[in-house]
């Protein structure tokens, strides 16, 4: 096998692959419905309801690239063996559409057996969030080609964490341990050298208790218990607290990141004094689609609205901060798709404090007075999904719509 440590990246956007990849696409993910409602403002009203549309939602260019990678490589590889590393990006759908196009599923972290049984005529997909070096280097050993859709915002903070260690930084990682980018990121924070220090918090809670720490204020034993499984082999707090770098999942809430950054450098320089400035570096790495979708949700929230409908995957982050951000402020329903508005009262929806699919009742649809129901979608939800759930709205109100008659 070969003994390169680097995958063997293959191109599939030639011009006459993507205009094929590019019409399939949007017969699969495509909405005249959406586009039209766009158009017209993001607001639709027949009779007596109402759909608003947040201004930015769904599918980012990220998602977009990554898709129509994958699609490419089905085209580019056709008569080959297509493993893709987990979920292209956190929708079901999507998810779905690739298994039936004949790609295989790999998990994100696959086994010894896994990663024996490829050979150099099997093509693996690296999915948006990227994949850890580990990882990637097995691939390698074993003379797969890739296709590589990472996003380039991931990339981005990759490079920042990879200057950490090459300074002496520790990167502290706002985001979900148990993330595919989170674990990507955190393997690039170990450096080319691999000597490298990182430390994974999710909740301002969690960054209290580092800054804590930071001043002088905590206990070793149970600073190392919290973090269990979020910090990198030989991680010490009394001596890799000393300098950080703080970086992030890109699809974190960005209010929280900031202030997690804020609090971070405050500690700093309580313990080391005001002008010591350069044991806390911080750089912004959520990435510019999540901002747009959050900014746009609070934009939309100034209007009034009897409740929110948010669609995607459950296991979305993106997403899942659309929620957050909404239910603060009226009725929130976090759907997988259409089939979870049963009926008018019935909606089956993520419960994100139970961690759980739950079905709860709302009369919020029933009667015959106007309703007015906003609709956003993080940045893996296809256009197709949040048509369906318009006309699923209206359907359940007795009114018909189609393409035809929008706009």
């Amino acid at each position: 096998m070969p003994a390169s440590s680097q995958p063997r990246r293959v191109n599939v956007r030639t011009p006459e692959v993507m205009t094929l990849v590019q019409a399939e696409v949007e017969g699969h993910y495509r909405s005249g419905i959406v586009e039209r409602i766009r158009t017209a403002g993001g607001t639709l009203t027949v009779g007596n309801t109402t759909v608003k549309l947040a201004r930015q939602f769904g599918f980012c260019y990220g998602v977009e690239r990554a898709i129509d990678l994958a699609y490419a490589a089905r085209k580019v590889f056709a008569d080959r063996n297509l493993l893709l590393l987990g979920e292209i990006i956190h929708n079901p759908e999507v998810n779905r559409q690739l298994r039936d196009m004949g790609i295989r599923t790999l998990p994100s972290r696959p086994s010894d057996e896994e990663l024996n049984a490829l050979s150099p005529d099997d093509v693996v997909i690296v999915p948006a969030f990227g994949a850890e070096t580990a990882v990637m280097e097995r691939i390698a050993a074993r003379g797969c080609a890739t296709v590589d859709t990472t996003c380039g915002d991931v990339m981005s903070v990759w490079r920042r964490v990879r200057e950490y260690a090459r300074s002496g930084r520790t990167s502290i990682i706002h985001g979900k341990a148990t993330h595919e980018e989170t674990r990507a990121t955190a393997s690039r924070a170990l450096g080319d050298a691999g000597d490298g220090h990182y430390l994974i918090i999710l909740t301002l809670a969690d960054c209290g208790v580092v800054c804590d720490y930071i001043r002088g204020q905590g206990d070793r034993a149970a600073f190392l218990e919290r973090f269990a499984g979020g910090y990198s082999a030989g991680f010490d707090p009394d001596v890799h607290l000393k300098r950080i770098g703080v970086a992030n999942q890109t699809t974190m809430l960005k209010g929280e990141t900031e202030e997690i950054q804020q609090r971070l450098q405050r500690a700093v320089a309580d313990r080391d004094g005001a002008a010591a400035t350069d044991a806390c570096a911080v750089f912004d790495t959520i990435c510019g689609a999540t901002q747009e979708r959050q900014d746009a949700l609070f934009e939309m929230l100034k209007s009034p609205m009897d409740l929110m409908l948010v669609v995607g995957g459950y296991n979305s982050s993106n997403t899942t901060h659309l929620v957050e951000i909404a239910e603060q402020e009226l009725p929130t329903f976090f759907v997988r798709d259409a089939s979870c508005l049963k009926n008018l009262e019935q909606i089956i929806h993520f419960d994100l404090h139970g961690k759980a699919e739950k079905t709860s009742y709302t009369e919020k649809l029933t009667g015959s007075g106007p309703v007015t129901v906003g609709i956003t979608a993080g940045a893996s939800c296809p256009n197709n999904l949040i048509e369906e759930t318009i006309v699923r709205v209206f359907a359940l109100r007795g009114i018909e719509i189609s393409e035809a008659c929008v706009g």
